[in-house]
């Protein structure tokens, strides 16, 4: 199925970032595009203020890579149910050019769900559509326990 901004019916994963970000997902400019979870694909645009640069003006590293995890997991959690969180294992990044303040793309793919583990890829574009950087991880999925009163 389809998603796109404001459809009433949203993943789990999508839904909650929008309903109550994360301050890092708001430092960041996070903002959904799209998603489609049979094909296992999100798009996620973020708006990189000057505050994400390092003192060259482009963007901090560091930065990508949240960014890009905050891709990786909007692909990963098109298969997660309420109540299930995917952490990162592990995650491989390559910067193949400067970032640049602007409205970002990310553009994620999920490359397979087991069990207990995922593997999914992404993509960041500066706004003029050059490619940033690219990732990918490997999360595992875990239900959380509902908490004893």
């Amino acid at each position: 199925m389809k998603f796109t901004v404001g459809d009433e019916t949203l993943p789990p994963v999508i839904a909650s970032v929008i309903k109550k970000p994360s301050a890092p997902s708001v430092f960041l400019g996070w903002e959904f595009v799209e998603a489609d979870d049979e094909a296992g694909t999100a798009t996620i645009a973020f708006n990189a203020t000057e505050q994400v640069c390092n003192k060259w003006g482009g963007i901090h590293g560091g930065m990508v890579c949240a960014m890009l995890d905050d891709v990786l997991s909007a692909a990963i959690g098109l298969k997660v149910e309420w109540g299930e969180i995917m952490p990162t294992l592990e995650m491989k990044t390559s910067f193949i050019s400067a970032g640049k303040p602007g409205r970002l793309i990310g553009k994620g793919r999920l490359i397979k769900r087991g069990k207990s583990i995922g593997f999914a890829e992404a993509s960041l574009y500066n706004e003029d559509g050059s490619l940033m950087a690219t990732a990918s991880c490997t999360s595992s999925f875990v239900k959380l326990k509902k908490k004893e009163k």
